[in-house]
């Protein structure tokens, strides 16, 4: 889920942020915004259009030694956004595939890799997003960030938890309502064009 992507971005940058204190803000956004940007793609070609689990990766070893190397404050923001952005593709190839109810695992469709021009299988590691291992990975990278950082920040830590938990109480009874709203209003109020930009998982 979202926010289990937002505070494991966080969790990147925290050890570049205590090395470079007077950036750590800069960074700690950088890893924030890296760890939930592929998801932006969310009504767009979800896992496909901002999903990118190869090119993410090799961008950022790429970076890594110039960041390194130059140890500037926006060469270091842009190469921790784009380790977040990678984590986050990688790990939804751990997670459950593609589909409105992933729990039923009927799906085969987990991240996009233009790379090879095909869709990777979930591994269902986490079966699907709002199950309650995915609010535990969620609450193990929260415990140490509570600790770490401070202001808006750990307000951002303390709001993805509270978001963690909703989501995973109400994360079944979401599907249903989601696909009970398309079939009952949208389908009925809206033409077929704007029907079309709907993802098809909601459409039965």
């Amino acid at each position: 889920m979202l926010p289990t992507h937002a505070l494991v971005g966080l969790a990147i940058a925290v050890p570049v942020s205590f090395a470079f204190p007077e950036f750590a803000s800069v960074f700690l956004l950088s890893g924030l915004f890296g760890g939930i940007f592929p998801d932006f793609d969310l009504y767009v070609g979800h896992r496909k259009t901002l999903h990118f689990p190869v090119y993410y990766s090799v961008l950022s070893l790429v970076l890594i030694p110039v960041a390194v190397f130059a140890q500037t404050a926006w060469i270091i923001g842009v190469t921790i956004a784009l380790v977040a952005a990678a984590v986050h593709s990688i790990m939804d190839i751990f997670g459950g595939g593609l589909e409105l109810r992933p729990w039923e695992a009927r799906s085969e469709r987990a991240v996009y890799d233009h790379f090879r021009d095909h869709w990777i299988a979930p591994r269902r590691w986490v079966r699907y997003d709002g199950a309650p291992e995915d609010l535990l990975l969620s609450l193990s990278v929260a415990g140490p960030l509570l600790f770490v950082v401070d202001g808006q920040f750990l307000w951002i830590v303390v709001g993805a938890l509270v978001v963690s938990v909703s989501y995973v109480i109400l994360r079944r009874p979401l599907a249903t309502i989601a696909e009970t709203l398309v079939e009952g209003v949208l389908k009925r109020t809206l033409p077929d064009s704007l029907l079309a930009y709907l993802p098809a998982r909601y459409l039965r």
